[in-house]
């Protein structure tokens, strides 16, 4: 690896687009007849793949051709593609009507290609083993209604992290904060005192997040889950996000920033330099904190003592500490739970039910077992299917785990939102839409103090009352 290229194997490994050995781009032997068949007869199964982990992408490899060798009628051709650039290609493949059978994608995205109509229920399609195969709660997050449209592949806590050694420097007790939790308040003091100048300018911030471009939705999206708005939407099916309260949790989130806690450019920080700044002890704690961080950061301690040069320039060991949410006033702790997985989808070109059968078969072959176990262990989570947990305890342990951090996930795991299916597909397409189209930019805004709290909100009030009428938003 070249330097600084560790954070970068985890977070955009493989950047370039590139297609695995006897896998094909994408739909390019469809039959005339419908989507599928190739000149040899074989049913192609397309799937467009990001690096999930550091080495799925390689691994993908493998297990493709297992299953291509023992399923003779059926070809698996996949498409890789850094996280940027499979978003970029599979929005051209949907809007062009040809998206690829299977696409992994966070599951909040169910809603979108179900309203579009190219989300496929592959329920019908699965034997009842298959659907029992995978925890309810998690198998929950990529049903709507009463169709089930995709497969978990895992479910990440997206937290924040700490330095140890600053955090300790800085008086704060993190084994308690990883039991009990800490309120706003008690974050906001916190993350001053981990603050250090130096010759007039700060050298350690006490808390930053990546907020370049769509990076903000995750700021916003993972800390408002603890500020008293579970979800978008409420049992009534409401809007939730114009309650006057959001005011309140938007000034929160300004003050750290006016506080000198946090950087000023926020904006400017994407999640490579937001793990470069932890790396190098710019910050005492970061977001969002991923599980996996502990191993990255542990790879960069062992080559710093090996005198390696592919150690991040400039870094200092880290002993990363897993670290929830803070609860703001009037919520409660709800861990965001980020569950990805493998949808399933249909263009213009309807394939039959037997093509549909192989699409519904080859996600689950993804998504289970030993593949569900090697990537759940990478990424340093439990797999949340039983098939993967029985493959996972076969696996070499996990040399040097901190048992702290494995023990605070499993908990905020059981503190996550429950999925919400009863939130029809038009509905959630439209949250998504003002999340893009009028939450991430005034955030943005916010953030680099061009727009006030009271101006984001009113800016979401009004997008509500056009999207959802005057009853479909909480107004008080």
């Amino acid at each position: 690896m070249k330097a600084k290229k560790m954070m970068a194997l985890l977070l955009t490994a493989a950047m370039g687009v590139s297609a695995l050995t006897g896998c094909g781009g994408g739909n390019g032997k469809e039959s005339e007849e419908g989507k599928g068949a190739d000149k040899k007869g074989k049913d192609v199964v397309t799937a467009l793949l990001p690096p999930v982990s550091a080495t799925y992408q390689d691994k993908i490899t493998e297990y493709v051709k297992a299953f291509n060798k023992e399923h003779p009628d059926v070809e698996i051709e996949v498409t890789t593609a850094s996280w940027e650039d499979t978003t970029q290609k599979l929005d051209v493949q949907v809007n062009a009507g040809s998206p690829p059978d299977i696409a992994f994608i966070g599951s909040d995205g169910v809603t979108k290609y179900l309203d579009m109509g190219m989300a496929v229920d592959i329920s019908q399609y699965l034997s009842e083993d298959q659907m029992k195969d995978f925890d309810e709660n998690v198998l929950g997050y990529f049903k709507n209604g009463d169709g089930l449209y995709g497969l978990p592949a895992y479910c990440e806590v997206q937290c924040i992290g700490g330095n140890r050694e600053f955090l300790e420097k800085a008086g704060i007790d993190w084994k308690s904060v990883q039991q009990n939790g800490w309120t706003y308040d008690e974050f906001r003091e916190a993350i001053k005192k981990g603050v250090v100048e130096e010759n007039g300018a700060t050298k350690t911030y006490g808390f930053l997040f990546a907020c370049s471009g769509v990076t903000a939705k995750d700021y916003f999206s993972i800390f408002v889950k603890n500020a008293g708005f579970p979800s978008p939407f409420n049992e009534d099916l409401k809007y939730t996000y114009t309650d006057p309260k959001m005011v309140d949790f938007l000034e929160d989130l300004r003050a750290m920033i006016d506080d000198g806690s946090m950087p000023k450019e926020l904006g400017a920080i994407d999640a490579g330099k937001r793990w470069n700044m932890m790396l190098t002890g710019q910050t005492m704690i970061t977001g969002k904190g991923l599980s996996s961080f502990e191993r990255s950061a542990a790879n960069n301690n062992e080559m710093l003592k090996n005198g390696d040069a592919d150690a991040v320039e400039g870094s200092i060991p880290v002993d990363y500490i897993v670290l929830p949410v803070p609860v703001f006033e009037g919520g409660t702790q709800n861990a965001y739970g980020a569950v990805d997985g493998y949808i399933c989808l249909t263009g213009e070109k309807k394939p039959d039910e037997e093509h549909l059968k192989n699409v519904a078969e080859v996600a689950y072959y993804l998504a289970s077992a030993e593949r569900a176990a090697e990537t759940c262990q990478e990424l340093y989570l439990k797999p949340i299917c039983e098939s993967g947990r029985t493959a996972y305890e076969a696996l070499p342990p996990i040399e040097n785990k901190n048992e702290d951090n494995t023990k605070t996930v499993e908990s905020l795991t059981k503190q996550i939102v429950p999925a919400r299916p009863d939130i029809p597909a038009e509905l959630g397409a439209k949250a998504i839409k003002i999340e893009d189209e009028v939450i991430v930019p005034k955030f943005q805004g916010l953030l680099a103090g061009e727009v006030t709290p009271e101006e984001m909100h009113q800016a979401i009030v009004d997008a509500a009352k056009e999207v959802f009428g005057e009853d479909g938003y909480v107004a008080e």
